[in-house]
């Protein structure tokens, strides 16, 4: 397997930056506000580090935007492919999991769609996103456990689930090679 190809580093550090001052708080208020350390947010906005999702998506609801804003650079209309392996990939600290986004949502389709790989071991805790937000799930290979804490389901390949995505959820891979598209709606 190729080595992992790294975050979008400098899309997240002007992306945190415009953010941030978009509205009007410090870095030591963001921090607070997400959870991570100071240290951490200091190092992403200067283009350094190694972002997980997890601090990611904590950064995004601080700010109010979602994951997408934070890790896609702006893309004007046409044809656009993104070849298998690539584009903006993000790894899960606490879990084989990493999410790759296909497409962001724009303000009038507020729906982003990702690409994330899963091998089996430690689940992915995903803690709610915004109000009234609706994942969609469809399998494309292996098996995965996906949903609520109280109503998971298993799916396998070519199966599809949706779900409040504005509840604390998971993702659980039940086979290797575990892979799906995922479409994140939100407000």
């Amino acid at each position: 397997m190729p080595p992992e190809p790294a975050a979008p580093l400098a899309t997240i550090a002007a992306a945190l930056r415009r953010e941030r001052e978009r509205v009007g708080i410090s870095l030591t208020e963001l921090a607070r506000r997400a959870g991570v350390a100071k240290s951490t947010l200091s190092q992403l906005e200067s283009g350094t580090g190694n972002p997980s999702v997890e601090t990611l998506w904590a950064l995004g609801a601080a700010l109010g935007v979602p994951f997408s804003r934070l890790v896609e650079p702006h893309h004007e209309g046409g044809v656009r492919v993104i070849r298998a392996g690539d584009g903006p990939r993000v790894r899960s600290e606490h879990a084989d999991f990493t999410g790759t986004l296909l497409s962001p949502g724009a303000a009038h389709l507020r729906r982003d769609i990702y690409l994330i790989e899963l091998e089996p071991g430690a689940v992915r805790a995903a803690d709610g996103h915004a109000p009234r937000s609706v994942e969609h799930v469809v399998v494309a290979a292996g098996r995965l456990r996906v949903g609520p804490e109280a109503a998971s389901v298993e799916l396998h390949a070519g199966d599809y689930a949706t779900f409040p995505g504005d509840a604390p959820h998971r993702y659980e891979a039940l086979a290797p090679g575990t892979f799906a598209v995922l479409i994140l709606e939100h407000p």
